[in-house]
């Protein structure tokens, strides 16, 4: 689990690169790149073969970026994410938030080797101004004492 400061400290920088965006738009990392949006984030997604996804435009690296942002979100497999984050890091972003699904042994091991801030385990949604269920099931876990603390 991780801890509420990281999770704060990641939330309170309004720039972030996401890897994620599936060029079929019905994929987790669209939602949640509607929905940052939607919260005031800047939200560039980094995509190697898609020039634009459903009108948004997407970047091919991490140094194409139009400004420098210091956090990622990663919504893909961890056979994936490993490269992401090297890339990233390379580029100096210093924060990543591995989406459920894009952690694995390999992945907080490449984090960690790479003295990056990680954050896994948890659903950005349910921490960045939550809204809709999101909302509910932070509400749930928080009266479970599930919360990061």
């Amino acid at each position: 689990m991780s801890s509420k400061a990281a999770i704060d400290d990641f939330l309170s920088r309004p720039a972030m690169a996401l890897v994620g965006m599936s060029r079929g738009g019905r994929k987790f990392g669209n939602f949640a790149y509607r929905a940052l949006k939607s919260k005031g984030y800047r939200v560039y997604p980094v995509h190697p073969h898609a020039s634009s996804i459903d009108g948004v435009r997407c970047y091919p690296d991490f140094a194409a970026l139009p400004e420098p942002v210091d956090n990622l979100l990663v919504i893909i497999p961890s056979k994936q994410a490993v490269t992401a984050i090297r890339n990233a890091a390379a580029v100096g972003i210093h924060h990543i938030w591995l989406q459920q699904g894009s952690e694995s042994p390999e992945v907080l091991n490449a984090c960690h080797e790479l003295g990056v801030n990680v954050i896994s385990g948890e659903c950005i949604l349910m921490f960045a101004k939550p809204a809709g269920y999101h909302k509910v099931h932070r509400w749930i876990n928080g009266f479970l004492g599930k919360l990061p603390a």
